[in-house]
């Protein structure tokens, strides 16, 4: 019955058959001239695009651009005073009446120096923020880096993922086209039927279809690592690597306490103290500040010049205005961070124990899949090939083994290129030291005893 209506669709679309093949030929000449000029001159590896997207990528470049503001505040703050000193003058001309004399005219001058104390602390506090604000502006440009790096290095391996696919399914095409052209020549000699001829051709034609879906993907894939990279719209980038993902010499409690060194994570603490910091700056400007001032002058009267040297303090009192809007602002302020740094703690540890799973879920998934079933199904293939030559078994059991080692491959490639990605996503999510540098080159095997169960 099943070959009876595998029949049926083959006659109902031989007629279009050499419209399809036009199309997909069509599509091919397009694929390959579009890749073929648009593409890069040599394959970029991982290093080079994540050189590449640096330097380009205008997310990094904007967070860098607040570095200017941080040291313009540190400059401000490492002064030895915030107030400014102020440098008052007077100068006058009196006529002094005398009786029975004349007129007499002076000059009278003055000039003084005040400066505003302090007397909170006030200054040590900005310091502190300055600093805060710098490092925290320091791990928000380290953040963007890795979270930067971390993008790259998926649509890279997805780009890979996609090459390998194809190469793969061309493999499989050129046996697939080799079994359909040995069909051919037996039913031409009379061996085979119509019908063993039409599966073959139908397989062939669903293979080299595949083919085209996957370009078609592929050529979407590096449209998106193109775009990451800032590259010219027409570039279409090839990667070269690996998708082989050795076993990680970390386990999950390592990787838990690792979340801390998280740049997000450090920028959230650091912002914490420094609203700490400012809730105390703006409580410390209840106190008083101390207006300090020296002035010295020449007043003439009719018998000589008088002159002056004087001293003045200002305190001004706090009856009135207590600065409630600024510490309820900067109250706030400091809830509202508090509450941002347990959320961002809360949230990567729960993702990363997610990822673990998935994880561990995927290297079960790749080894059985190479150990236990590719194996045996690469062996049936083999030996099928040899009992349909000696007339042992008819085509479709030779379509059959030959789509379950290909459906089988495609599992394996498409959990090896799940695995890489899980692995940089959990390296990324971490913080793990060194997450976004040895992955470029995958470091040599270790013992699998090593890593949580």
């Amino acid at each position: 019955m099943e070959s009876r209506h595998v029949l049926h669709a083959a006659v109902r679309s031989a007629p279009a058959r050499a419209y399809r093949r036009l199309r997909l030929a069509v599509l091919a000449t397009v694929f390959n001239f579009v890749c073929g000029t648009a593409a890069w001159a040599q394959p970029l590896t991982l290093e080079q695009a994540w050189q590449q997207a640096e330097a380009a990528n205008p997310a990094l470049q904007a967070v860098q651009a607040n570095l200017s503001t941080a040291r313009g505040q540190q400059r401000d703050a490492r002064a030895p005073l915030w107030n400014n000193p102020t440098v008052s003058g007077e100068w006058l001309r009196r006529r002094i009446p005398e009786p029975g004399q004349a007129v007499t005219n002076t000059r009278d001058w003055s000039a003084g120096l005040a400066q505003t104390f302090e007397t909170a602390g006030q200054q040590g506090l900005r310091r502190r923020i300055a600093e805060d604000n710098m490092a925290a502006t320091q791990a928000d440009i380290l953040d963007v880096r890795r979270q930067l790096r971390l993008e790259v290095a998926q649509r890279f391996f997805r780009v890979l993922g996609l090459q390998q696919r194809i190469a793969m399914e061309r493999e499989t095409l050129r046996l697939i086209e080799d079994s359909a052209a040995a069909v051919q020549k037996r039913f031409n000699a009379g061996e085979d039927t119509r019908l063993d001829n039409n599966l073959a051709q139908v397989e062939a034609e669903q293979a080299r279809n595949q083919i085209l879906l996957l370009q078609e993907q592929l050529i979407q894939a590096r449209s998106d690592l193109a775009a990451l990279l800032q590259l010219p719209p027409p570039s279409l980038p090839e990667v070269s690597g690996t998708l082989d993902t050795p076993l990680p010499r970390y386990t999950l409690e390592e990787l838990l306490a690792s979340v801390d060194r998280r740049p997000d994570l450090r920028a959230a603490a650091l912002r914490v103290n420094g609203a700490r910091s400012l809730l105390r700056l703006e409580r410390a400007a209840v106190s008083p500040d101390v207006t300090v001032g020296v002035s010295y002058g020449r007043e003439g009267s009719a018998l000589g010049n008088d002159t002056l040297l004087g001293v003045n303090v200002a305190l001004p009192i706090p009856l009135f205005r207590r600065n409630a809007t600024g510490i309820g602002r900067a109250q706030t302020e400091l809830t509202q961070r508090e509450i941002d740094q347990r959320a961002l703690s809360r949230d990567a540890r729960a993702q990363l124990q997610a990822l673990w799973r998935q994880w561990e879920s995927l290297v079960a998934r790749v080894e059985r899949l190479q150990r236990e079933v590719l194996p045996r199904l690469e062996e049936n293939q083999r030996l099928s090939r040899i009992a349909y030559r000696e007339g042992e078994i008819g085509l479709l059991q030779l379509l059959l083994l030959n789509r379950q080692v290909l459906d089988s491959r495609r599992n394996l490639l498409e959990a090896q290129t799940e695995l890489r990605l899980t692995q940089l996503a959990i390296e990324g999510t971490s913080g793990w030291p060194g997450a976004s540098g040895p992955l470029a080159e995958a470091p040599s095997p270790v013992n699998p005893n090593m890593v949580n169960p």
